[in-house]
């Protein structure tokens, strides 16, 4: 859950910059709703997290400023780009959650309710920046996201 958390975290980041820089309203006001429901992730993983006994990672600090920059980038190379980095990263988020379900105990119906919502959601802003015109992000930008997201997974489940 200390890696779910550490992802609502930069998810709250790439939100919020996005939003800042985005060209259209109607893609800020996408950006900041997006970034209402990575709240609510934040708050049910923070909640979990303590009644299974963990801590948040020690580098959410971290995770969030160089998301923050991230998603800043994202959204100054223009609101098609910016929409395109939330689709791909909706996208390994996706599969990222699902491989959690797969390792979560079948008992543990809490976390699993939880992680199932928050993919629900996941999926959902990904296929919303699609319908608002994402651009397909090339093959090099999607490797990098997925090798930083392991790194940061990986750290994550240890700091």
């Amino acid at each position: 859950m200390r890696v779910n958390h550490a992802g609502e975290m930069a998810a709250q980041a790439l939100y919020h910059a996005q939003a800042l820089f985005a060209r259209d309203p109607e893609i800020r006001e996408f950006m900041l709703n997006a970034a209402r429901e990575e709240t609510d992730h934040l708050a049910w993983c923070e909640t979990r997290l303590k009644e299974l006994g963990g801590r948040p990672s020690v580098l959410n600090p971290l995770w969030y400023a160089g998301s923050f920059g991230i998603g800043a980038l994202a959204a100054l190379l223009g609101d098609r780009a910016s929409l395109g980095f939330v689709a791909e990263t909706e996208r390994q988020v996706e599969g990222h959650l699902k491989s959690h379900l797969d390792q979560l105990p079948a008992e543990d119906l809490r976390s699993r309710a939880i992680v199932e919502a928050m993919c629900h959601d996941e999926v959902g802003h990904g296929q919303q920046a699609q319908s608002a015109g994402a651009a397909t992000l090339p093959s090099p930008i999607r490797e990098l996201m997925r090798r930083t997201a392991s790194i940061m997974t990986h750290t994550s489940y240890r700091l």
